[in-house]
């Protein structure tokens, strides 16, 4: 299955905190806009906006809320007490969670007592005095109900290395989510895993040589299909380091040894040096491998999603 067939022909929908997109929601009437998430990654996507404080009908301007945790127990109120909203966003929450099973993804507004993914200020009931150690509890309850879908904030995005890795499990869990919609067999899920090789050898040599043997002797397909999904998105999680980019890179190298004249090789085994020294972008030496696919076919390797996890427009290989 060609590549590019994980891109087309609808656009994959994400969930997005509503003040992300410059909609005046937040408890001052402001927004917290975000030309990436506007400008930049919209036309890829198609967006299911999302503000759970307005839609537990608080409105605009309204008074701020926080968590505050009582023992075990976790409340979202207002700093002075008088407003308590717990109820209502918990059973709001649990609700519109369920209603969302479609997404391939989700971009969280940072810091929020509603939808901070991580680090949100966690008061001590009856005082000012707050740790980062808090969920917001619409986020909480998304990535509890959907532990492998994709997650981040947008915060976070603004680091490189995070922000491909967050896109290219999307792509990646879609393209899943399509194999299984189409029936899941043992022959489709061979291939799936074939096609993940490489991409799965820069994220975790771990998960990779973990995930084999799970498909080695499938007696039924539903349960196997299940586990080697829960690794394959735990593995996808990893963030790839140069060091297994490099050994990916030179592992697919070796599928050009016949067909590459001297000069290529040594430039291909060149940029792909310099991009383990951190000279050149991860896009170089994916570019030459791209190029001598086209020159030298090889339905594996063309096959591979390590060279086209996403699309190219997105621009996630040209920095680091």
């Amino acid at each position: 299955m060609p590549n590019i067939d994980l891109f087309v022909p609808e656009k994959i929908q994400i969930g997005i905190s509503s003040c992300l997109l410059g909609n005046q929601v937040r408890f001052d009437a402001g927004h917290k806009n975000s030309y990436y998430c506007k400008q930049e990654i919209e036309p890829f996507f198609e967006y299911t906006v999302v503000c759970p404080e307005m839609a537990i009908g608080m409105g605009t301007p309204r008074k701020s809320i926080r968590l505050v945790r009582d023992g075990d127990v976790v409340h979202i109120r207002s700093a002075d007490g008088s407003l308590d909203v717990t109820e209502k966003l918990n059973e709001y929450s649990k609700a519109k969670v369920e209603q969302l099973d479609y997404l391939g993804g989700y971009i969280l507004c940072s810091k929020s007592p509603t939808c901070g993914m991580e680090r949100v200020t966690e008061y001590k009931v009856g005082t000012n005095n707050g740790a980062k150690t808090g969920v917001g509890v619409f986020a909480k309850i998304l990535m509890e109900r959907y532990p492998f879908l994709p997650v981040e904030e947008e915060g976070r995005l603004h680091d490189l290395s995070l922000r491909e890795n967050f896109f290219t499990r999307i792509f990646a869990y879609n393209d899943w989510r399509k194999m299984i919609q189409s029936g899941v067999t043992k022959h489709k899920l061979i291939q799936f895993h074939s096609r993940y090789k490489y991409l799965l050898m820069a994220h975790s040599p771990k998960w990779y040589r973990d995930l084999g043997p799970i498909l080695a002797d499938i007696q039924d397909v539903e349960q196997t299909a299940q586990q080697y999904f829960a690794g394959f998105m735990t593995a996808l999680k990893i963030i790839a380091t140069r060091k297994n980019h490099t050994t990916t890179l030179q592992h697919i190298q070796g599928y050009f040894k016949k067909q590459l004249t001297t000069e290529q090789k040594e430039e291909l085994g060149e940029s792909i040096l310099k991009y383990r020294q951190g000279l050149l972008p991860l896009l170089v030496p994916i570019t030459l491998i791209n190029h001598y696919v086209r020159e030298y076919p090889t339905s594996y390797i063309k096959e591979q999603v390590y060279l086209n996890p996403h699309p190219e427009a997105l621009k996630l290989r040209y920095a680091y």
